[in-house]
């Protein structure tokens, strides 16, 4: 299972996610993408557009990820130190393991990580 993680501010454009996505690696191979349960609304449309299904996960679920960069500010916000990375960890699963740090859009307003699991 491949799946990109996303962080991104209100506001973020589809543009945006997709460029934050090709920073991170592509969509090339991804399966799923994730974001927090309060951000899922503003990640449909990039779904949508890659056809990929879309998932919110818990504030729990995110924090309970040791992510590669640590924000202090995303961590006052989400519990953890890169949304997109603890997103994209905890939607692959036990054992997943991130392909780089999380990549950041042109514009700054958006981030996408990619992990990867041995799950189906």
């Amino acid at each position: 299972m491949t799946v990109a993680g996303f962080g991104f501010r209100k506001g973020a454009t589809i543009a945006a996610l997709n460029d934050a996505l090709t920073r991170a690696g592509g969509p090339k191979g991804v399966t799923t993408l994730a974001t927090s349960e309060d951000k899922l609304a503003g990640l449909q449309p990039l779904g949508q557009t890659l056809g990929l299904p879309v998932i919110g996960l818990t504030r729990a679920s995110l924090s309970a990820q040791t992510t590669l960069t640590q924000s202090p500010r995303v961590h006052a916000l989400t519990g953890t130190g890169s949304l997109a990375e603890a997103a994209a960890l905890a939607a692959a699963g036990p054992g997943a393991r991130l392909l780089a740090p999380r990549a950041q859009s042109s514009d700054g307003t958006a981030t996408a990580a990619i992990a990867e699991s041995s799950l189906p």
